[in-house]
């Protein structure tokens, strides 16, 4: 591989003006294509398979009045049953029921509709159905549900508006996430000592941003992308892309200070750096991918959107950055510097690391360990708009109806009912709304209806816990056990659906799937480590290097959203649960970052070991003290970015952006920089050692160059003797 990549740097420099063109028509028919055909993102999650999807498609089948979204109405007065607001509410929820997409209307003061108004009666509650295609034109629904009970705050009351229809709240950009960007610069400065040479990483990784973001959009019409796919691919895109950058470029400028020529500097930092960047690359490739293992299409597509964002910052690694060294040629040449002052705290660092290597090891096992406690209370949900930021209206709606109706009226669900042919009706559903009632779990039912052919019934069920509470999920689940009872006693069959159900669905599903995912991500990095360091104990120990940075990452995250440390300034609006694929994102990301870590550095102590002889205490201090400068600078860069995404971020990501900061901290400072070099001191020569039936077997990556090395001292030998 490095053969190629040295042959690829090499042209990518000499055909700088051609490279540098191609990425230019790349990003213009890209962003052209994305103007023209894009459609916007989506925000309706399909879950195929699911008990729930199921239910949810049966309805919109034969009974489409209730298969759409759910909006709420919540009036609020000093008593909303006097005449006035009375008629307030009606007049507003009889405007209501005339937008355009609204299919249903219930009117909290009917006698048959129980539980709409607060026994305090300062609240009433009114339900509106819309239709499946709604987010179509979400905004102007929204638009003519807020204009249409206007009545209400003309008649001095309070209305604020919630439910799912109201629960879209795209992410954004914002100026936050600009700090991380600055402090990456700073970083890049003060590692290259040279304004000029910071600059490169942060272009290749705005230009990769800008293909990756331009592709995303191109696919709208095609996909169903959430609005969180784009922001996860820029966070992760921005911060890989700035790393394989940094890499590369640190290699050609130690390079240039040996006194290497430019060009072919740059073809064997290309050939060197880019292999472990390649390497790197395809593990967070292939994790990501990973993410179609739970089964759950919008996952998939993020995971592969965030896979798109590292494919391309690999490439524009491998043939825009050679292109645009190709421009500065020798002016990267760093100052000259002894090369003991260069390293000297490096070396300080290990020393102190491998003094006394089991003590190293036991303090950061037991260090790690600790961070990780926090995570045995993790619990896992879909959002909802209890997580939106107080002032807006779907929070001040969710906390009015969690206050006055209980948590429960936040998480109706819907049971669907095959009545049997020749059956009455309304008998069956009056009996089935009594036995669903009865349930422990179930605070009540909201309303009952039969469809138009009077063969399916759906009972509105509001639970006693809140969406992401074990007493929902026990309803549910209970329910569902129930279906053959119901069978015998009515003759009818039975579905739990509902955002509710479709959210308790998603978070089992993931849970299923984190189990299977882990197994087969670590079993990959023992594989392609192995076949990489030729090594047993490499791969083992950066294996159970990166479960501590998983486990202190979920602790963390525990910590903030849970336990509510620190949660005022990271921007917490309600302590609760965490979104339920944050642990699988989390997981497959950080594996790639933290094999990344591993190859960045463990690359270059294995390129001392195979060139010095064998000599494994040597390669450790020389090939230390050149990778951790980088992986240091990497992982603050890392770290930077994603905690630019926390204060200010998404609902979705700041979990994520939380989880992979301190993740890649801890993999990084901790594991990669301190528990590496004392295991590897403490193993000496072992640490290289394969069976030699395993080494034939696994095949031959070559990130070292070592067949690189020798194709160009077979080269030089080659060469004539100057004629004198």
């Amino acid at each position: 591989m490095s053969t190629l990549l040295y042959a690829l740097g090499r042209r990518a420099y000499r055909g700088r003006l051609v490279v540098i063109g191609v990425w230019v028509l790349v990003l213009a028919g890209l962003a052209a294509g994305a103007v023209t055909l894009g459609s916007g993102t989506s925000e309706e999650f399909r879950i195929p398979g699911t008990a729930s999807q199921e239910a949810l498609d049966t309805l919109g089948d034969r009974f489409p009045e209730l298969a759409g979204g759910q909006a709420q109405v919540v009036a609020v007065a000093s008593d909303v049953t006097t005449p006035e607001m009375k008629k307030a509410v009606r007049s507003s929820l009889a405007a209501v029921s005339q937008v355009d997409g609204v299919t249903a209307v219930i009117d909290p003061y009917n006698e048959q509709v129980k539980g709409a108004i607060s026994q305090d009666r300062q609240v009433a509650l009114g339900t509106v159905q819309v239709e499946s295609n709604w987010r179509d034109d979400s905004d102007a629904l929204r638009d003519a549900i807020e204009k249409a009970a206007e009545p209400i705050t003309a008649a001095g009351g309070q209305v604020e508006f919630g439910g799912e229809v109201f629960a879209v709240s795209l992410p954004s950009v914002t100026p936050t996430e600009g700090i991380g960007v600055v402090v990456a610069l700073i970083v890049l400065i003060v590692t290259f000592g040279s304004i000029l040479a910071a600059g490169l990483p942060l272009i290749t990784a705005l230009v990769g941003v800008g293909a990756t973001m331009a592709a995303i959009w191109l696919f709208t019409p095609v996909l169903d992308i959430s609005s969180t796919v784009p922001l996860l691919a820029l966070m992760i895109g921005l911060a890989v892309g700035i790393d394989y950058a940094l890499l590369i470029v640190s290699r050609h400028r130690d390079q240039l200070r040996d006194g290497l020529d430019p060009e072919e500097s740059a073809a064997r930092a290309v050939a060197k750096a880019g292999s472990a960047v390649v390497f790197a690359g395809l593990t967070v490739i292939i994790a990501l991918v990973g993410l179609a293992v739970a089964r759950i299409p919008f996952l998939t597509v993020m995971g592969v959107a965030a896979a798109g964002a590292v494919l391309v910052a690999v490439l524009i690694a491998l043939t825009l950055l050679p292109a645009l060294l190709g421009f500065l040629g020798s002016r990267l040449t760093p100052k000259p510097v002894e090369g003991k002052e260069r390293h000297r705290f490096a070396h300080a660092w290990l020393s102190t690391v491998i003094r006394i290597p089991v003590v190293t090891i036991l303090l950061v096992v037991v260090a790690v360990g600790a961070l990780a406690v926090p995570a045995k209370d993790l619990r896992l949900a879909l959002n909802d708009n209890g997580t939106a930021a107080s002032d807006t209206t779907q929070r001040k709606a969710f906390d009015l109806v969690a206050t006055h109706f209980g948590p429960g009226a936040n998480a109706p669900l819907l049971v669907t009912a095959d009545l049997p042919a020749g059956s009455d009706p309304q008998k069956l559903l009056a009996q089935l709304a009594q036995e669903l009632g009865g349930l422990k779990g179930v605070a009540g039912v909201s309303s009952a209806a039969v469809n138009a052919d009077g063969d399916l019934a759906v009972v509105a069920l509001v639970p006693t816990g809140s969406a992401s509470s074990q007493v929902t999920s026990d309803l549910v689940k209970e329910i569902r056990s129930a279906d053959a009872d119901l069978r015998q006693k009515y003759g009818v069959d039975v579905g739990v659906t509902g955002q509710t159900a479709i959210a308790i669905d998603i978070s089992d599903r993931l849970s299923d799937a984190l189990l299977p995912f882990g197994i087969a991500v670590v079993g990959l990095s023992l594989v392609l480590l192995g076949a990489v360091f030729r090594s047993i104990a490499v791969p083992i120990k950066a294996a159970l290097g990166y479960l501590l940075s998983v486990g202190a990452s979920f602790g963390a995250v525990t910590a903030v959203f849970e336990w509510g440390w620190l949660g005022d300034l990271l921007g917490v609006q309600r302590e609760g649960p965490v979104i339920s694929f944050m642990p699988i994102i989390l997981m497959g990301v950080l594996f790639g970052l933290a094999m990344d870590y591993e190859v960045f550095l463990v690359a270059r102590i294995r390129e001392e070991f195979v060139h010095n002889g064998g000599d494994a205490r040597k390669a450790l201090r020389v090939g230390y003290a050149a990778g951790s400068r980088v992986v240091t600078a990497a992982a603050l860069i890392m770290v930077s970015v994603f905690t630019a995404f926390v204060p200010e971020g998404d609902a979705n990501i700041k979990p994520i952006a939380l989880a992979l900061a301190v993740g890649v901290f801890v993999d990084a400072f901790i594991v990669r920089m301190i528990l590496v070099p004392a295991v590897l001191a403490l193993l000496g020569n072992a640490a290289w050692w394969i069976p030699g039936w395993l080494d034939r077997l696994l095949p031959r990556l070559d990130v070292e160059g070592e067949g690189l090395e020798k194709k160009l001292e077979h080269q030089k030998e080659e060469e004539p003797a100057p004629v004198l």
